[in-house]
């Protein structure tokens, strides 16, 4: 029985994923072979020995000590696209709210009183006004899942798009419209857009990206950051806001400095927070689990390689380890030394890490595999009858 310790509350669609007569859900089992979380930080968990992999109910995996567990031979899992609709539509909404002060405007008209309301409103609602988004151009930093969702909606209210993503993939290249301009370089999106939103993860690369950069933008451009904080340093914005460069930001993650500020529309983390996104994510994380514990099969990794190889009647291995020189030939010499033959195999890299799974007809002996875990570079090794 494996067991599958829960740090926030996974929808049910997505524990019924795990057959009950090969898992155990707990939220306090001190030994668990899999971790689920959704925003609940693990970076002061200490990570226990029985620990084969995490799975993030979301796409950013900033909550997770993603280097230790590379280290130590932990597969992390996300969800990619599986709330890219609900991002999507809150983006849609977020354009909106940059434009016209629908938030001071609602607020405003909840402290009116008399008998005279209408009358009020007519006189007081030049205070709110703002641009329609048609015709403006919308600069697009990130073109995955959310990004791409985001251009094609974006297009048919009638604006004009240019993204930005230099690690562009295939599948999402093709689902873009074909009137949507892909930028050289991130200057395109500054010095050409009304409004720029943000679709990246937060990374060394990614962090405080505009910065350093207000002085490139369109005067009075309007900002939205639905993906983390961190992407903005909040001094520079709140300067940017203050003389006008920028003329409202819509963030999904408010600060202490930005919660209060008047050209600020903080959103309390709502990006994924439909019912759909939850259920979508838990179903994703629950189902790689599922198959990476049971059969070895790995998909939606953030530091292993996808990997999977069909599936054959005996024994497998499941080989964790660094990306370096002969690996494979060590894996095999250790084996063969033992006379187990290999059926079936396949390695995968991953930047400094990579898996192998083998096949084997006879049964490894724990000599054997004991063996193989003292192989220089190796990280974890686990056999799964299949």
């Amino acid at each position: 029985m494996y067991k599958v310790k829960t740090l926030n509350k996974i929808a049910k669609i997505g524990l019924d994923r795990l057959p009950a007569e090969r898992f155990s859900i707990d939220d306090k089992c001190d030994s668990p072979d899999a971790v689920l979380v959704r925003s609940a930080s693990m970076h002061e968990i200490e990570l226990p020995k029985s620990l084969l992999c995490i799975g993030r109910a979301g796409a950013g995996v900033n909550n997770i000590p993603v280097d230790e567990c590379s280290k130590k031979g932990i597969v992390v899992f996300n969800a990619p696209g599986a709330n890219a609709n609900a991002v999507k539509e809150l983006t849609i909404c977020a354009l909106l709210l940059a434009s016209r002060d629908i938030i001071g405007g609602v607020a405003w008209a909840r402290e009116l009183v008399g008998d005279d309301v209408p009358a009020q409103v007519e006189k007081g609602k030049s205070a709110f006004v703002g641009p329609e988004i048609a015709g403006k151009t919308l600069g697009l930093v990130g073109l995955g899942a959310i990004g791409v969702g985001v251009a094609n909606a974006a297009r048919h209210l009638g604006m004009d798009i240019i993204g930005f993503d230099p690690f562009l993939s295939v599948d999402s290249a093709w689902k873009l419209h074909p009137n949507i301009r892909r930028a050289r370089d991130i200057n395109e999106i500054f010095a050409e857009s009304d409004y720029i939103s943000l679709h990246v993860p937060l990374s060394k690369d990614t962090k405080d990206i505009l910065s350093g950069t207000f002085g490139k933008v369109k005067k009075g451009v309007r900002l939205i950051n639905l993906s983390r904080g961190g992407l903005f340093d909040d001094a520079a914005l709140i300067a940017a806001l203050n003389d006008g460069t920028v003329a409202r930001y819509v963030t999904d993650f408010p600060s202490a400095a930005l919660v209060s500020h008047p050209g600020v529309v903080p959103i309390p983390h709502l990006g994924a927070s439909t019912p759909e996104s939850e259920d979508n994510c838990a179903v994703m994380v629950a189902d790689q689990t599922r198959d990476y514990v049971l059969l070895g099969s790995i998909k939606n990794s953030v530091n292993l390689p996808d990997v999977e190889l069909p599936y054959l009647e005996g024994y497998r291995l499941c080989v964790l380890h660094r990306n370096i020189p002969h690996m494979l030939s060590e894996i095999s010499s250790a084996l063969a030394g033992k006379g187990i033959n290999i059926e079936n195999m396949i390695n995968k890299s991953k930047g400094d890490y990579a898996y192998t799974m083998l096949d084997v007809a006879s049964l490894p002996g724990e000599p054997v595999l004991d063996g193989m875990r003292r192989i220089d570079g190796m990280l974890r090794v686990r056999l799964i009858k299949i």
